[in-house]
């Protein structure tokens, strides 16, 4: 099993960034997919996931409106788009495969797969 995230980078506050990972080893269209990251010294937090199904979408509430999922079976791969990034968007971002409940997937233990992570730096 494998998850490749790339696109990270260093970008100027306002702009936007599309991350992509692509999956491998196991049958992607029957998992759920979603993005984490972790700034600077802290956690790691839920950003956004998309269901196996490709329509129903969760994300955290301080990023509706700038971060957006979606995902293409056909190529194993799903991604984020970013739009208006921040200082504050500085981290490493992962990807990852859930196999779990819904309901539950901002939860880290509710993913089978991560991904080795992308950095975003997003500088002036």
């Amino acid at each position: 099993v494998q998850l490749q995230a790339s696109g990270g980078g260093l970008v100027q506050p306002g702009d936007s960034l599309r991350l992509s990972c692509a999956g491998s080893g196991f049958t992607f269209s029957s998992y759920s997919m979603g993005w984490f990251r972790q700034p600077p010294g802290k956690e790691r937090e839920f950003v956004v996931a998309i269901h196996w199904n490709g329509v129903a979408t969760s994300s955290t509430d301080s990023l509706k409106g700038r971060f957006t999922i979606s995902r293409d079976n056909a190529k194993n791969t799903v991604y984020l788009h970013m739009k208006n990034l921040k200082p504050e968007d500085t981290a490493v971002y992962y990807c990852a495969a859930s196999s779990g409940r819904w309901s539950a997937i901002h939860r880290q233990e509710q993913y089978n797969y991560w991904g080795q992570g992308t950095q975003v730096t997003v500088s002036s």
